[in-house]
């Protein structure tokens, strides 16, 4: 690890313009950036310490959603009272993530912005080919040991996926990315990787998450986040399904449907062609699970991982037909 400046920020704006120089960057809970540091993938000129700005770590839930600030503690989130009664897949989600300890560190911000799990991506010694850190040197993922892959929203630059599941709910639930200047869709934060996987959200240079907003919903009321995952706990998602379903006064017919994929795209994945085909019918188990096969619509498998074709849609189906009352 290099040596760096220290920079301790006292307003959103001061920080602001302090990420704006090269080589800057913010530090939160931190669990991402010294992450990153010690494997050589990032090294920051200058660390610019946000962790004391006040008013950005506050929980509000009231009649017309959630609003989170981005220094929040996913621990604080996960256990939040209202949040798990209004938003319990964003309850569950955190809950599932990572360990105890790094959720009493980690902020919600730095959650959402948190980097691939790619080994290759992690490893820069061992593989100089990477599009994510170097633009344009290839990918050494592909042709790899590619298990932990993506098979949605990938191109011939980069196949890792997004390894966050907060962001998998709140792209379900439509929420929102608050920053000093603008609100972005959740849905229209991340990108996919293209040609410039090295861009990974819409974030311009000093731009800052100040609070994430979640609006109310039946469906998000009526909520799961189902994970599924090579050992019990602090593994991440080989797939994962986030589901809101808000049913008619019958019980049985669908008003409105969320779901949206973890742990098999470069993004998290809004599975609207599921949504599109359950929406105003009568749920049943054999239309649930051919719905669901709908979301590896587009997918492309590179050996190791062509198995999350075959279990994305199993996860998915378990999820409605857990919040249907069919499981």
């Amino acid at each position: 690890m290099r040596s760096f400046s220290y920079v301790r920020a006292n307003s959103a704006t001061d920080a602001s313009q302090a990420a704006q120089q090269a080589g800057a960057m913010l530090l939160a809970g931190g669990t991402t950036l010294l992450d990153l540091a010690k494997c050589g993938v990032t090294e920051p000129e200058t660390v610019i310490d946000i962790t004391h700005l006040s008013g950005m770590g506050g929980i509000t839930v009231d009649a017309a959603g959630a609003t989170i600030g981005a220094l929040a503690r996913m621990s604080e989130v996960a256990d939040h009272h209202d949040i798990r009664l209004a938003f319990p897949a964003v309850s569950e989600s955190l809950s599932l993530a990572a360990s105890a300890q790094l959720r009493n560190m980690a902020t919600i911000g730095g959650n959402l912005l948190q980097r691939t799990r790619c080994s290759y991506f992690r490893d820069p010694s061992a593989f100089p080919a990477c599009n994510k850190r170097n633009p344009g040197s290839g990918c050494a993922a592909i042709g790899g040991v590619t298990r932990n892959h993506a098979v949605l929203g990938t191109s011939e630059a980069c196949i890792a996926s997004y390894p966050g599941d907060l962001a998998v709910a709140l792209v379900a639930f439509d929420a929102v990315v608050e920053t000093g200047n603008r609100k972005i869709a959740v849905d229209d934060f991340f990108l996919i990787p293209g040609t410039t996987p090295n861009k990974e959200t819409v974030l311009q240079p000093g731009e800052i998450i100040t609070a994430i907003t979640i609006p109310v919903s039946a469906a998000a009321r009526n909520s799961t986040y189902i994970k599924v995952r090579d050992r019990q706990s602090y593994e991440f998602a080989a797939a994962s399904a986030a589901v809101g379903l808000e049913l008619e006064a019958d019980g049985r017919t669908v008003r409105d449907i969320r779901v949206a994929l973890g742990g098999v795209a470069t993004r998290p994945w809004r599975a609207r062609d599921v949504e599109q085909a359950l929406a105003g019918k009568v749920l049943s188990a054999e239309l649930v699970e051919k719905a669901s096969r709908l979301a590896m619509e587009g997918a492309v498998s590179h050996a190791g991982n062509r198995y999350k074709i075959e279990l994305a849609p199993r996860v998915v189906a378990r999820a409605i037909l857990k919040m249907g009352g069919l499981a």
